[in-house]
């Protein structure tokens, strides 16, 4: 009786069986489009475990250390030219599909300045015998300017972001608030993947603080930031710089921010107002503060906005130490002229404490005023960091 097996078709030896799944076929010469199965040595005499390139070439940002793939650069976060190379070679090998219990180790070898020997050690095992194999790899680095670097060391600008105030100069707060804001706003879409977003360069003025950067998109967040925070306008407006490659038209954007006149922290006199003068709570939309004489809360007209008619008295930091000298009624309040030290009769504002020994005042050409304790045992702060009397006030 005659036994009924599988025979190698290259070699003609009787091939072990094997489960239809574990089958390594190959094509049966003597019948087209089916497949027989090799045995164990013809299998391995065209076995690749690894498939290797012979030479990889990196092309790589020698300022900031980002690579060329296809046709745009990657951030990849290495180190040194060690990494990338790693992790180059790492991408490019292909491990046959037929090994299992892959495990494998690289070993760099560096043989000059822009040339890495990676030596790759591999094992696995096919048809439950163990293989090994060990390759080497040049990896070539080429150092070259990414198209974000480049345009870095050229200054290149998409718009420019201009920090203004309306009759003052923007405050020292103001200005380095907007330094912050283009940073992070940078920052932000950098972590997105965005390699065009940077600032070109900051520049204070006599009147201000000139942002350049490299996207509209940049300039428009930055702006529209300040405003939220600090209050006022913006606007923009388009120039003509120059035409694409393919003819398209480029333009450059200007934001003009333009901040409120009063800051928060300011006390200011009213123009026809007999209300007494106002400590400036926000400046966001309409002007919104304090009366000093009364403690009661002053919000401008829908007309005036943010910028009433009224001139400048002084400042929350301007405000000196004073004593008590006695509480007359719910009106008026006794204090030491800070410059005279006679004492001399003050408005009472809601927000005086009777048991204070001394409390801050200002001293201006409208006269003596008690202001708000700063202190943040004695009051609360409000988003404009300073003391508002009235922050819980229901």
């Amino acid at each position: 009786m005659s036994e009924s097996r599988a025979f190698c078709p290259r070699c003609g030896d009787p091939v072990p069986d094997r489960s239809a799944s574990d089958a390594d076929a190959a094509a049966d010469p003597l019948r087209p489009g089916t497949e027989v199965e090799l045995c164990d040595s013809c299998y391995f005499d065209d076995f690749d475990f690894i498939d290797a390139p012979d030479r990889i070439d990196v092309q790589v940002c020698a300022r900031c250390g980002a690579v060329h793939r296809g046709n745009r650069w990657v951030d990849v976060g290495a180190q040194d030219y060690t990494d990338i190379a790693i992790e180059e070679v790492s991408e490019a090998l292909a491990v046959h599909v037929d090994v299992e219990d892959v495990a494998w180790q690289v070993e760099p070898e560096q043989v000059g300045e822009n040339t890495i020997r990676m030596h790759a050690y591999f094992t696995g095992v096919v048809r439950d015998t163990p293989v090994e194999e060990q390759v080497m790899v040049p990896v070539k680095i080429a150092r070259q300017t990414c198209t974000r670097c480049g345009r870095i060391a050229g200054d290149y600008y998409a718009s420019i972001v201009q920090i203004r105030a309306e009759d003052r100069t923007p405050t020292s707060e103001e200005v380095d608030r907007a330094k912050e804001i283009a940073n992070q706003v940078v920052a932000d879409m950098e972590a997105t993947g965005d390699r065009n977003a940077f600032v070109t360069e900051t520049s204070e003025t006599d009147d201000g603080l000139d942002i350049k950067v490299s996207t509209n998109k940049i300039g428009k967040k930055i702006s529209n930031k300040m405003v939220e925070e600090f209050g006022g306008t913006v606007n923009d407006a388009e120039t003509l710089v120059t035409e694409d490659q393919d003819g398209n038209e480029v333009y450059r954007v200007t934001f003009a921010v333009r901040l409120p006149p009063y800051t928060p922290g300011e006390v200011i006199d009213l123009a026809d107002d007999d209300g007494g003068p106002v400590l400036v709570r926000s400046a966001r939309g309409n002007l919104k503060g304090t009366r000093v004489t009364t403690g009661e809360r002053y919000e401008a007209d829908y007309e005036e906005g943010n910028s009433p008619e009224a001139r400048r008295l002084g400042d929350l930091d301007d405000a000196v130490e004073t004593t008590v000298v006695t509480v007359e009624d719910e009106n008026a309040v006794q204090v030491l002229d800070p410059e005279t030290f006679q004492a001399k009769t003050v408005a009472r504002p809601d927000y005086f404490d009777p048991d204070a020994q001394t409390v801050p005042v200002l001293k201006s050409r409208a006269g003596v005023h008690v202001l708000p304790d700063s202190d943040p045992d004695t009051g609360d702060e409000d988003d404009d960091g300073y003391y508002d009397p009235y922050e819980n006030d229901g």
